[in-house]
């Protein structure tokens, strides 16, 4: 069977999700708040994280990342603070839990890129993201 690219795409990103999600049960988190919690994580140190940032960073609705920062704050990985100059505002910030699972989610990531683009040289990955860049701009463009 002859595949298109999106076809390509949805079968990796489907199979990629699904043993990310795998590989993270145990520590009782999915791949996308995985990947939610790291950003978080990583940008809080340069100032307040807003569930703004996080739609935007991931191209995902307000009520997905509303769905999302939830189950987030259910299992106590992040929590939301009040912002003094905007009472609306709520800034998104990482317990102690969340730095404690940093290193066990980036290690499964690691396992999983490394398995993902095993035979695949440093040239070939260059090519492929600069292919997939393009493919994602003329998408969103």
């Amino acid at each position: 069977m002859v595949r298109d690219c999106g076809a390509w795409v949805n079968l990796v990103a489907h199979t990629l999700k699904k043993r990310l999600n795998a590989k993270l049960a145990d520590l009782g988190i999915t791949g996308v708040q995985s990947h939610v919690m790291h950003y978080i994580l990583a940008h809080c140190a340069d100032g307040p994280v807003y569930q703004r940032d996080v739609e935007v960073a991931f191209d995902l609705s307000r009520s997905t990342t509303t769905g999302i920062l939830h189950l987030l704050e259910r299992k106590e990985l992040i929590r939301r603070e009040g912002v003094r100059q905007d009472g609306r505002l709520k800034s998104l910030v990482p317990t102690g839990r969340a730095f404690e699972l940093q290193a066990e989610v980036q290690a499964c990531m690691r396992e999983i890129e490394a398995e993902m683009t095993r035979g695949v040289s440093p040239e070939e990955r260059r090519q492929f993201l600069d292919t997939l860049s393009r493919m994602y701009q003329n998408l969103s463009g």
